[in-house]
């Protein structure tokens, strides 16, 4: 879709940023995000510099009603930074970052990524719970909620969110905490783009590392189902700041593994200590769980996943890993048609826990993350990548008592799923949707329909 020349020289005098069009040099790199499954084609991309920029953008794209998506670290599994024949923000140039150290809190702008925020942060000391990839993006896993290696100690990313900058749909932009636009601010901690575009998030820091005891410890695929078990005990004894995950994978030598990655948020002895049981099961035929330094833990799977795969995930909340979860698990990997998938175990426990589902918008307080992901690079295998993960859903059913991380839902998901993500506090945000975003210019996305509309 080509837009009026006119509209674009208008919209040029209030955008100081670049203004991509499809005939413009960058614009089939600046189209192209983190999964490349997704292949859409904006008529314009919008890289901001202020949020005067913003306010510009979401202007041009309302009043020429054209569809608006947002992108930060661009890890949308669903390809929600980007669309067709429609507006893209794209935040590439707003990498601002802060670090007040006596205050221990830190601005940073939505174009940030969490290797780069923990640099700077660590250079004081200084930490927040951050994703378990570096490459993902500040924005997007703090809008919908943020779960990492320090969720057991400090919560979860949301819960660590002091404030936010926001540009509303008619273009004002607004503080949103506990003192300013309070319902506001309680809706984007894990409500996801559904409100507004944040042009800047304040996070509490806590005094983290630069040492900590973390890493990954790997078995042999047929000891998998051994290993899952003793992960099952290991999470009822974890104190809260042991943070282990389990994950089904295929290892470097190219053979598939069960491995724990872990890591401890106290001090080097007290972890050393904690993870004695973890490095003493087995033994592991790999072993690389020890001191280390923060930054390395938060990039330990940075190699897991890097940009460029195709993707297909799928992700539920189960109670526990039990002796039938184990079984499914273990006989799909066992299936598994792309060297580079896996299954993750991922627990929401400790601090994280004790949170009331209804304090913020994002409502999963107990239980364990799975994640069913496909990666792989042909696309003649599309096919049978994507019915190797439903299939496994599928097989889960059983064991999910209901509830999905909203930033791990599918294009493909339906309107079921995005209230699945929410649960009980859905129609609240459904109403704030409707005082924030009457005609749900902010729609792609998981999108939470305004009262008004769903009525």
């Amino acid at each position: 879709m080509a837009l009026d020349a006119r509209a674009l020289d208008e919209l040029s005098k209030h955008h100081r940023g670049a203004l991509i069009t499809p005939d413009h040099a960058d614009y089939e790199s600046g189209r192209r995000v983190w999964n490349a499954s997704i292949d859409r084609r904006p008529a314009v991309i919008l890289r901001c510099r202020t949020a005067v920029d913003v306010i510009a953008a979401v202007n041009f794209a309302r009043d020429n009603r054209l569809p608006l998506a947002v992108r930060g670290g661009a890890h949308s599994i669903a390809g929600r930074g980007t669309c067709d024949d429609g507006v893209v923000i794209d935040f590439a140039e707003m990498k601002g970052i802060r670090v007040d150290p006596e205050a221990r809190t830190v601005r940073a702008e939505p174009g940030v990524k969490w290797g780069e925020l923990d640099r700077e942060t660590q250079a004081f000391g200084l930490a927040t719970t951050g994703g378990t990839v570096g490459d993902t993006g500040i924005a997007g896993l703090t809008l919908g909620g943020g779960f990492g290696w320090l969720g057991g100690r400090l919560g979860m990313t949301v819960d660590n969110l002091l404030g936010a900058d926001v540009v509303l749909a008619n273009g004002r932009l607004v503080h949103a905490s506990d003192s300013e636009n309070a319902d506001l601010f309680w809706a984007i901690r894990g409500g996801g783009g559904n409100f507004g575009v944040v042009t800047s998030f304040e996070y509490r820091l806590h005094p983290i590392g630069p040492t900590i005891v973390g890493g990954i410890v790997m078995h042999p695929f047929p000891r998998a189902a051994d290993v899952l078990a003793f992960y099952r005990d290991l999470l009822r004894q974890a104190p809260d700041d042991l943070t282990a995950a389990a994950v089904l994978v295929t290892g470097p030598d190219g053979n598939k593994a069960c491995a724990i990655a872990a890591a401890y948020a106290g001090t080097v002895e007290d972890g050393l200590e904690a993870v004695r049981p973890i490095k003493e099961f087995g033994p592991p035929v790999v072993d690389v769980l020890g001191p280390l330094p923060y930054v390395g833990q938060q990039s330990l799977l940075d190699n897991a996943m890097p940009p460029g795969l195709r993707n297909y995930w799928k992700a539920d909340f189960i109670s526990a890993v039990g002796d039938a979860v184990i079984r499914e698990a273990v006989d799909a990997f066992s299936r598994v048609p792309s060297a580079l998938s896996n299954i993750l175990f991922f627990p929401i426990h400790g601090a994280a826990s004790r949170v009331p589902p209804d304090r913020t918008a994002y409502p999963h307080r107990s239980g364990i993350h799975l994640g069913i992901y496909s990666l792989w690079t042909d696309p003649a295998t599309d096919t049978e990548n994507i019915a190797w993960v439903r299939d496994t859903l599928k097989r889960m059913q059983p064991f999910v008592p209901g509830g999905v991380y909203v930033n791990e839902l599918g294009e493909d998901e339906g309107d079921d799923r995005v209230s699945q993500a929410y649960m009980g506090n859905f129609a609240r945000l459904a109403e704030i949707k409707a005082t924030y975003d009457p005609d749900n210019l902010f729609c792609l996305n998981a999108n939470i329909k305004p009262a008004v509309m769903a009525r």
